[in-house]
């Protein structure tokens, strides 16, 4: 069993219970929901502006699927849950966003899939919940989640719950 980290963010309709319904989707078979962050209300990064607050959580689980197979999972739910990637705007509203972040320690550099997630080092967004919930976690290529948390600015990073 590899353990990989999930990053979550929703910002259309009823959030939290979207989360929820994505988290709930993702524990069957051959992945275990292990842990879960509290849920942060975040500022939009990049997109249109005016665009609602996102909510946002990190889930840690434990799977037998391969990194694919785990992509392709979370993209199903997206899907089973409003997500509709055709035409949708970049870094614009969405009614979830269900991001690989990391798998184990493997690294992929495919043209549809990057792990770790090409731009989690940086947002603020991703490193609260991650290092919430493995607080000794590496993100190759780049060193210590936490550390790099500390380089940042977590303006706009909000915990809602415990």
């Amino acid at each position: 069993m590899t353990v990989a980290y999930l990053g979550l963010g929703a910002n259309l309709g009823d959030r939290r219970a979207t989360l929820n319904a994505a988290v709930e989707a993702l524990d069957w078979g051959k992945v275990r929901v292990i842990a879960r962050s509290a849920v942060y209300q975040t500022d939009p990064v990049g997109g249109p502006e005016g665009q609602p607050a996102f909510l946002n959580q990190v889930v840690a689980v434990e799977s037998s699927l391969s990194a694919r197979e785990l992509w392709e999972r979370c993209v199903g739910i997206e899907t089973a849950l409003g997500r509709v990637r055709a035409g949708e705007e970049r870094w614009g509203p969405r009614a979830i966003d269900i991001d690989l972040l990391l798998v184990g320690e493997e690294v992929v550099a495919d043209e549809d899939l990057i792990i770790p997630h090409p731009r989690m080092h940086g947002r603020a967004f991703v490193l609260v919940p991650l290092v919430e919930i493995a607080p000794h976690a590496v993100i190759p290529g780049h060193g210590s989640a936490r550390a790099l948390l500390q380089g940042i600015s977590t303006t706009g990073v909000r915990r809602l719950d415990g």
